[in-house]
């Protein structure tokens, strides 16, 4: 019913930046939290980071604190990530993910989330 799809991916080199996005159709954008999880080859999908549905509060991994930043425009129904200062390490596909009824703690596990999008590949040279 609801579909999510991400766009904004590519290959950059270190230290460079990237907007990521998320289009949300088939529901009602603000009544979810939304997150960002990135999962490399080989690895578990791990959490990158989630808003609230109003976009009043916002949670990041320790990994990308302080260089990444969520936002989302509800008048546009799109979800955002702004990655800068991106490292080797950031290469992941990433992926978009809604969660209808939810807890704030717990909105960094994949099990909070209802939908999930197709992912986009975000490669980052050295």
């Amino acid at each position: 019913q609801v579909q999510l799809v991400e766009s904004g991916g590519g290959l950059v080199q270190a230290g460079g930046s990237l907007r990521l996005a998320c289009a949300a159709s088939g529901g009602t954008f603000s009544s979810f939290a939304m997150g960002w999880f990135r999962q490399a080859p080989g690895k578990e999908r791990e959490f990158v980071a989630a808003i609230t549905r109003l976009g009043s509060n916002t949670y990041y991994a320790n990994s990308v604190q302080g260089r990444f930043a969520i936002s989302r425009d509800n008048a546009k129904n799109t979800l955002y990530l702004q990655m800068n200062s991106l490292k080797p390490e950031d290469t992941a596909v990433y992926y978009c993910a809604a969660a209808s009824n939810y807890e704030r703690a717990w909105l960094t596990s994949r099990r909070q989330y209802d939908y999930w999008g197709q992912g986009t590949q975000v490669t980052v040279s050295s």
